[in-house]
């Protein structure tokens, strides 16, 4: 899906900003808006018809996370030398993540991505922040929103429902619903011991989850 390419995309603008020596201040994307079209024709845009399509949930993601960005380690992520020269084409997905640190408040983006979009094994991730304030200890909760086939993919249930050519007005409405970003898990108490906390997600090929750790 394009969510998980934009993820991993734009996370690699980081990169290479910080290789040459970049003050990158913002991207843009080129998106556009055709009308009088077939739902989900596949054309480059954010929206179709006025579903919001899964792409459209990773900047909604990107606009929950503020501050400065931190150091990401993956034991799983792609190195850029090898995205640049290669994609992501091989027997290994990219399982990687972006970070970003506010006041009480920490962001991570996390991916599993793939040039090939097939199936594939599922990615098990242990997610460990570390460095937090002695404050984070007391009161730190967790929160998980997720764009996968089952969560904030208004395409995947469009195409469910057997992919209509014009939706009634109860499957447009479930298909607005759909394309809104999917909480996965509400807030929760998260345990804190000596500035670390760790979280486990279950990410599916593609998918992309922000994981969003606050405290009082």
């Amino acid at each position: 899906m394009y969510s998980s390419y934009t993820a991993a995309s734009f996370a690699r603008k980081y990169e290479l900003a910080d290789r040459h020596g970049v003050n990158l201040e913002g991207a843009l994307t080129w998106a556009f808006t055709f009308e009088n079209q077939p739902y989900f024709a596949g054309f480059r845009q954010l929206a179709t018809n006025g579903i919001d399509l899964p792409v459209l949930n990773v900047f909604r993601m990107f606009g929950r996370m503020g501050g400065d960005r931190v150091a990401v380690r993956s034991s799983g992520g792609a190195a850029l030398d090898d995205v640049l020269k290669d994609g992501v084409r091989g027997a290994a997905p990219d399982v990687h993540a972006l970070a970003a640190l506010e006041p009480k408040r920490v962001a991570v983006m996390v991916w599993h991505y793939h040039d090939d979009d097939m199936a594939g094994p599922d990615a098990a991730v242990e997610l460990s922040v570390v460095g937090l304030p002695a404050a984070a200890g007391a009161g730190a909760t967790a929160r998980e929103y997720r764009i996968d086939r089952e969560h904030g993919n208004a395409h995947a249930v469009w195409l469910a429902m057997g992919s209509p050519p014009k939706p009634t007005a109860a499957q447009y409405a479930a298909l607005e619903r759909a394309g809104q970003l999917a909480t996965l898990v509400e807030p929760a108490a998260l345990r804190v011991e000596r500035g670390s906390a760790s979280v486990r997600l279950v990410l599916p090929r593609q998918a992309v989850s922000l994981v969003v750790v606050e405290w009082k």
